[in-house]
C-alpha cells in the first residue's frame, strides 16, 4: 500500500520559498502521476500542479512561481514555490493516482493515495 508523507511547510514571509517534499514508501512513485492540492478552512480542495511519466502541469495562477520535480531515486516528489503570496496560505497535500501516468493529471478525482498534508503560512 502507497503511502505518502509531505514535509517543507511553515511560515515564510511574502515574496520568500519554500520547498515542499512527498516522500512515498511501500510502492515506487515512478508508477504514478503525482499532485500537489491545496485546500483552505471551509472550502474545497484545489488542483495545484502534477507530474506524470514526462509532463509537469500547473495552476494558470502558480505558473512561473512553482515549479513540481521527481527524484525516482529517492522516492520523492517536490514542489518548489517561490514568489509566495498570502494568498498562498493553506495546507498543501501530495497524492498519487495510478491512472493518470501517461494522461494529463490535472484530475481530482482520480487520486487514491493522499498525505496528511503540511502547512503553509505566508504573513509578514
Amino acid at each position: 500500500q502507497l503511502q505518502l508523507v509531505e514535509s517543507g511547510g511553515g511560515l515564510v514571509q511574502p515574496g520568500g520559498s519554500l520547498r515542499l517534499s512527498c516522500v512515498a514508501s511501500g510502492n515506487t512513485l515512478d508508477d504514478y502521476a503525482i499532485g500537489w492540492f491545496r485546500q483552505a478552512p471551509g472550502k474545497e480542495r484545489r488542483w495545484v500542479s502534477c507530474i506524470n511519466s514526462g509532463n509537469t502541469y500547473e495552476l494558470d495562477s502558480v505558473k512561473g512561481r512553482f515549479t513540481i520535480s521527481r527524484d525516482n531515486a529517492k522516492n520523492t516528489v517536490y514542489l518548489q514555490m517561490n514568489s509566495l503570496k498570502p494568498e498562498d496560505t493553506v495546507i498543501y497535500h501530495c497524492a498519487a493516482s495510478g491512472t493518470l501516468k501517461y494522461r494529463q493529471c490535472d484530475k481530482d478525482d482520480e487520486y487514491g493515495y493522499w498525505g496528511q498534508g503540511t502547512q503553509v503560512t505566508v504573513s509578514s
